[in-house]
């Protein structure tokens, strides 16, 4: 009985070295996925504030804003 108690103890002893490498290993890798996700979103915020440059210089003004600009209110003829 006490030989098993004793490899039982040791058993518990592995599994909880074997948890604590798991547990570091499990932070680390949730640091470096936040770094990353961090780094996406900072990399997606400037893609978009750079893109729309871009777009008003290929597009350029709409033909429906030529011709509202056109299309200025004359004032009321005078009587």
């Amino acid at each position: 009985m006490e030989k098993q108690n004793l490899d039982l103890y040791w058993q518990n002893i592995q599994i909880m070295r074997e948890n604590d490498r798991l547990r570091k290993t499990a932070q680390r890798l949730r640091q470096e996925n936040q770094a990353l996700y961090t780094e996406l979103k900072q990399k997606l915020a400037a893609a978009r504030i750079n893109q729309i440059p871009e777009l008003e210089l290929t597009l350029g003004p709409s033909p429906a804003a030529d011709q509202m600009k056109a299309k200025k209110p004359q004032p009321p003829p005078c009587s």
